[in-house]
């Protein structure tokens, strides 16, 4: 029988493996795209605007935002991660950026790792989202677990990531998704924070949006196909030659971010929708909001940012800062909202 702190050592060493493997190999999605590639913006050669004019402030349930940014789910539980979230947590803090935190699933294992989490001290002011695998509340998770890992981040809303191919090729995954969609249901009705539906990468449809939605879901992060792929990080992982092929195999499953955008902004239109997946600059994020996102969600840039320092960080934020304001001076919005109800974006050639 696996006991307690064997289990620990193995979530912790999991989380461990993660950030080496994220920042050392090749595990990008290789014959799939994000489709964001397909599309380009009408310039206007004069947007009779003064650059000091553009505003890129933006809300996000409820919260203030400086920009349309989430720092997205990452990482906790280990002592490099809790370092790297507290200097997300300092930079979110500065410009005002969204933030969520890796699996918190690890807290309830070994509640001494809760530190490499509890950001609102850096961060006392940014919209902060917990974070927990659906999958667990088929492994004696419930509204109890969930409320702990709420309270220890002080979070804003918590993040439900789905995320079954990666379970399947996972060395000993959580494979039981039997039944999850009432759980899901259950757990919204009884938390006092909203509830975010995230994939991993892979993407989720408006059909299954539409799903969530139904079960009391507040906000969706289609975290579409076309950057990193789980699929290919937990072959990296593998144990066995079976794991290890799966991995290879499945590296480029799922649906382009941008497909998502479209399909859940079409059954949804006022759902709270955020567009991570491979997005690895501010146009990127501006196309992606053109398409019907509220917010994007940058994982690996920020990854690779923090990894390094904190002024590394300071610098792609100011980075993806003068893109997005790029994008919007050059297509004359003087706001968020004025460039979403007319974002001069056009699909090109014969996609």
């Amino acid at each position: 029988m696996i006991d307690n702190t064997t289990i620990f050592l193995e979530t912790q060493n999991r989380k461990a493996d993660h950030i080496r493997i994220c920042l050392e190999d090749n595990v990008q999605s290789s014959e799939i795209t994000t489709g964001l590639e397909k599309y380009r913006f009408d310039h206007v050669c004069l947007p009779e605007l003064n650059r000091e004019d553009i505003d890129i402030s933006t809300t996000f349930l409820g919260k203030y935002l400086g920009a349309p940014l989430l720092i997205s789910s990452m990482t906790g539980g280990t002592e490099k991660a809790g370092v790297i979230n507290r200097r997300l947590a300092e930079v979110a803090q500065e410009y005002k950026l969204a933030m969520g935190v890796g699996s918190q699933r690890i807290i309830i294992e070994k509640p001494e790792v809760a530190d490499t989490f509890a950001m609102r001290k850096y961060a006392p002011d940014v919209l902060l989202l917990a974070n927990l695998g659906a999958v667990q509340l088929n492994y004696k998770y419930g509204v109890d677990e969930c409320l702990k890992i709420i309270d220890i981040l002080e979070a804003d809303a918590l993040i439900l990531h789905i995320n079954p191919l990666q379970e399947f090729i996972q060395p000993r995954g959580d494979v039981n998704f039997r039944g999850l969609l009432e759980k899901i249901s259950k757990l919204c009705q009884q938390l006092p924070v909203p509830v975010i539906a995230k994939e991993v990468g892979n993407g989720i449809s408006g059909d299954m949006a539409a799903q969530l939605i139904m079960a009391g879901v507040k906000a969706i992060d289609v975290a579409g196909a076309g950057g990193t792929s789980w699929a290919l990080v937990e072959s990296e992982r593998a144990e066995t030659a079976l794991q290890r092929r799966l991995g290879k195999t499945f590296g480029d499953w799922g649906i382009p971010t941008a497909e998502c955008i479209i399909s859940v902004r079409s059954i949804a239109p006022q759902i709270p929708l955020i567009a991570s997946g491979g997005l690895r600059n501010g146009l990127d994020v501006a196309k992606a909001i053109a398409l019907g996102a509220d917010i994007a969600g940058l994982a690996m840039p920020f990854l690779q940012a923090a990894a390094v320092s904190q002024a590394n960080i300071i610098e792609l934020t100011e980075i993806l800062i003068a893109e997005i304001t790029t994008v919007l001076f050059c297509t004359a919005s003087s706001s968020l909202y004025q460039f979403k109800q007319y974002p001069n974006l056009y699909k090109i050639g014969n996609y």
